[in-house]
């Protein structure tokens, strides 16, 4: 073997020593796991739109209040309706205005005697969760000759709905999410109705909307200007954040359905049973944020 030959042997044998040496470190990193983040609330879901992959779960499939995120399904329920005219004119009834002032609800300051368009009173349901206007909505648009069977109608319709839309877990008894014993969903239930309601572009634009002014029909022919302002404080506050709706009360604590996207990618979320509404938008953040870190 001559010298030259040697030399090239030589560089051979170092080369691949050095491959087998630094071909650890030339491999593909392996990404650490996401730890998911601890709530308060008894329940949580996240969920990609795109995939429909599940990004986090916490009790996801247990029964539990509501409160007013029952309003999503309200809203779903109407905007369902075939031949729908936003811009039909409902009169406000004195029934309305007593069942807020029975129920201690929350409300969107309907004025007996005005004439409000549906495309209003979903704006007066889902910002300031008027319980006024979703009784306005599920006595127009149930079937019946009273207004207790027109009530009872849109109920139905509405439990009819979750269970077209297989939401097992699920159960209304009132148009708005003030219980009677048998008012109930579940994180992930909640999460895939919302997801479904913003396939709705007039959901999706009155959910998304922080602030609005209204003019309605007085009952003598003149106008009224309404102003309802979002109870969901992330919009704003959250960078994308695009809806859904709250939820609250001594049974259902605080509630909260969500939805974000960024760079493209939609996540959409459910809390339910948080301790407290700044743990609720706390609980909510983590959640968004651990999504969009998958």
């Amino acid at each position: 073997m001559n010298s030259r030959t040697f030399s090239r042997l030589g560089a051979v044998h170092v080369t691949v020593w050095t491959v087998l040496a630094t071909g650890a470190a030339a491999a593909p990193a392996q990404a650490a796991p996401v730890r998911p983040p601890s709530i308060t609330a008894k329940g949580g879901f996240v969920m990609n739109t795109g995939s429909g992959a599940a990004l986090y779960a916490k009790g996801a499939d247990s029964r539990l209040p509501t409160g007013s995120t029952a309003k999503i399904m309200t809203a779903h329920v109407v905007l369902s309706q075939k031949n729908l005219d936003l811009d039909a004119k409902v009169p406000v009834q004195m029934a309305y205005s007593d069942y807020i002032v029975a129920k201690t609800a929350s409300s969107a300051r309907l004025i007996v005697g005005d004439k409000v368009t549906v495309r209003q009173l979903l704006y007066g349901l889902l910002l300031p969760s008027g319980c006024d206007a979703a009784y306005a909505l599920a006595d127009t648009y149930g079937t019946g000759s009273t207004r207790q069977a027109r009530v009872k109608s849109f109920v139905g319709k509405m439990n009819s709905a979750a269970t077209g839309l297989g939401l097992k877990n699920t159960h209304f008894d009132s148009f708005d999410g003030i219980g009677n014993g048998k008012n109930y969903s579940t994180p992930r239930d909640l999460t895939r109705l919302a997801v479904q309601a913003m396939k709705n572009p007039t959901f999706r634009a009155i959910v998304k909307t922080k602030s609005t002014k209204q003019r309605v029909t007085t009952k003598n022919g003149g106008y009224r200007d309404m102003s309802w302002t979002n109870t969901n404080k992330l919009l704003g506050t959250y960078r994308g954040a695009i809806g859904v709706k709250t939820g609250s009360g001594p049974e259902a604590k605080y509630c909260l359905v969500f939805a974000a996207t960024r760079g493209g990618r939609t996540v959409v979320g459910t809390v339910l049973a948080s301790s407290s509404e700044a743990n609720r938008n706390t609980d909510a953040t983590k959640l968004l944020d651990h999504g969009f870190r998958q």
